[in-house]
């Protein structure tokens, strides 16, 4: 038998979904709801990277679509939700600022090693 059918590791076949969002908390129920989906993104293995914007690596393109499916379904009925999904490599391309530092974003995560 030749070589395997894998193909190589590749900065544009990861992803990386971004989940923004702007939920109503002017009720007990609206907070309740924007503070359960926000619960329910840490549940699933999203990362807080501000307030309201989460991200969460991914291992390719089905990956990414399963996931918009499931933000579909949990999402609160009211208010906005934006999820963006970009490759790995565009990734590595943000610059972040924390106070007076300028840095990069987090780099994929370390159970890629596993693979």
């Amino acid at each position: 038998m030749g070589r395997s059918s894998n193909p190589p590791l590749s900065g544009y076949l990861f992803m990386w979904l971004l989940v923004m969002f702007d939920l109503p908390v002017g009720t007990k129920a609206e907070r309740r709801a924007a503070t359960g989906f926000r619960q329910w993104l840490l549940d699933q293995g999203y990362e807080m990277s501000q307030f309201s914007i989460y991200m969460r690596f991914c291992a390719g393109k089905e990956q990414v679509e399963r996931r918009v499916r499931e933000i579909a379904k949990a999402r609160p009925n009211k208010g906005a939700v934006h999820v963006l999904s970009i490759t790995d490599r565009q990734f590595e391309q943000m610059v972040v600022f924390r106070g007076s530092k300028r840095g990069r974003g987090p780099k994929v995560p370390e159970q890629l090693a596993l693979f």
